[in-house]
């Protein structure tokens, strides 16, 4: 029986500045448009199954490849990673509360007002924005996107980027500030430093998107802002210093939950703490100069520069890798749905990372740039990687969140398909690309079989689909017939097990000594 809440309590809700309530309401946000994204994926990949323009026009597929991509990045990624944080940071450090939650909950507000802003250019008479989740000038000027979808694409892009930017002040700050006694910085776990790089990424980064856009819009209405040979140029510089950052915006906190699963799982004491918190910090400081790399082929850029700080970041992403396989060598290993999702991650992400060596070389660059290739390259880092290191999350911390268990046999189900799919998807995309079939493209010629490649895209797009309906048959499922986890369903390693599942308002009645970032771990080790 369907439950509505009263008034007073929908009120109550959507203005809590508890963390734990802004957390799953912000989660909550970011996977409803991740539906809403992936339904236009469906609708492209339909399109593109076989030459010829079988299912929508030129004009509704760039339509919906400029607002899969952009609600993928704006309203997806992002926001999934800063819910994480809000919600298991203030837990893992020993707090209370977050720092500033009315800010929190003003960032918590805009991410869903600027979606649906967003969004709601499909409802104009221009239809919705169509130059590409990119916007590069001069697609995105007056002339070539006219009426309103453009402008309402560029409001909404600032809402949310804005929100995410307000709630990684908050966690940043909470950690600066609401540690426990005895929580240092180097006690910090896993999952909790991965936000401080996330967070520090996210305070440098964004605001060069905030300028860009508010640009875009000046030069829509009154020109003279990127005109000129020079004007796409600069753009792109303001767009790409956010732009890339953002990829490691939703990557390290899902490393770092992945880390946490797979220290929890293999039964051991996270391996190599102290290096993989340095590579953190190495790999955000690097990131911040590898935002050209996108430039390769428009000759304005130092192209030996940013090959050199783009291939650097192989070394302390080697570093992260080294530190999980190292942490199973030995382990005693449960392959718990979390746990395959994890190992999914590391295999996945392995593959974006090893096809980004291939866009980091300007001369291999040229021959794949704007094609297929990068398409796939970016979904296996974005989707294979960071979304599998999202769902071991959810398989993980699910039971604290709710105090319920989700499906074991349900879970595993979903990452058979998902990863299927997810390779199905996205391979046949590297092939596509190398072969020469441009990205953005409605329609294309049967050339070296990229008729078939374009089919088994397809078919891996429809598997994925459906391991995200096992995901919601899974929900469904816990909700309906709960299974009661109780406080500590996995033998945890950090402070958020301590606690009671679902925790309480206040998050702690008494919290253990903290000698180590593995405190829960410690004190096993002294009652064995």
């Amino acid at each position: 029986m369907l439950v509505v809440p009263r008034r007073a309590s929908l009120i109550g809700w959507v203005g809590s500045t508890d963390h734990k309530r802004i957390g799953v309401r912000v989660a909550t946000y970011a996977f409803g448009f991740f539906l809403l994204s992936g339904a236009f994926a469906l609708v492209m990949r339909t399109e593109l199954a076989r030459p010829g323009l079988q299912v929508v026009s030129e004009n509704t597929y760039n339509e919906l490849f400029t607002m899969h991509g952009s609600g993928m990045f704006f309203l997806v990624m992002a926001p999934l990673a800063l819910a994480l944080g809000m919600y298991f940071v203030p837990l893992q450090i020993g707090a209370s509360d977050i720092a500033w939650p009315r800010l929190a909950l003003i960032g918590d507000w805009l991410i869903p007002l600027g979606g649906v802003t967003m969004f709601s250019g499909f409802l104009t008479d221009h239809g919705a924005a169509k130059a590409g989740w990119t916007a590069f000038a001069p697609l995105s000027d007056i002339d070539r996107s006219p009426g309103y979808g453009m402008d309402l694409w560029i409001f909404g892009g600032l809402l949310a980027t804005a929100g995410v930017l307000l709630l990684a002040i908050s966690v940043l700050t909470t950690i600066v500030r609401f540690r426990a006694p005895g929580m240092t910085m180097l006690r910090l776990p896993v999952f909790t430093w991965s936000m401080v790089a996330t967070c520090l990424l996210v305070i440098t980064s964004f605001p060069a998107l905030i300028v860009a856009l508010s640009l875009l819009f000046v030069d829509r209405h009154f020109s003279g802002v990127y005109e000129g040979a020079s004007g796409p140029v600069l753009y792109q510089h303001l767009f790409w210093f956010y732009g890339h950052p953002v990829v490691y915006v939703i990557f390290f906190p899902f490393i770092g939950a992945v880390a946490e699963v797979v220290a929890v799982f293999s039964r051991r004491r996270f391996f190599g703490y102290h290096a993989l918190v340095l590579s953190l910090l190495v790999f955000a400081a690097l990131s911040m100069s590898v935002w050209a790399h996108h430039m390769f082929a428009t000759g304005r850029v130092t192209n030996q520069y940013f090959a050199l700080t783009s291939t650097i970041l192989l070394v302390p992403a080697g570093v992260e890798y080294f530190d999980l396989i190292g942490t199973m060598i030995g382990g005693s290993i449960l392959l718990s749905s979390a746990m395959l999702f994890a190992v999914g991650f590391i295999v996945l992400f392995l593959i974006g990372g090893l096809t980004g060596i291939i866009v980091a070389s300007p001369p291999l660059d040229y021959h794949v740039h704007d094609t297929y290739f990068v398409v796939g390259h970016f979904h296996y880092t974005i989707f294979a990687g960071s979304l599998f290191g999202f769902f071991a999350a959810v398989y993980y911390w699910y039971p604290k969140v709710t105090g319920r268990m989700l499906r074991e046999r349900l879970g595993k189900l979903q990452f058979v398909l998902y990863f299927l799919g997810a390779n199905l998807t996205f391979f046949p995309m590297l092939v596509s690309g190398y072969e020469g079939m441009p990205r953005r493209v409605a329609d294309y010629e049967n050339i070296h079989d990229l008729s078939l490649m374009n089919m088994l895209s397809t078919i891996g797009a429809f598997t994925i689909a459906l391991g995200t309906l096992v995901f919601l048959w899974n929900l469904r499922v816990s909700s309906r017939k709960p299974v009661p986890a109780g406080n500590d369903p996995w033998q945890g390693h950090t402070l958020e097990w301590w606690t009671t599942s679902p925790p309480p308002p206040h998050n702690f009645d008494s919290l253990p000594p903290v000698r180590s970032y593995s405190p829960l771990y410690d004190r096993r080790l002294g009652e064995s």
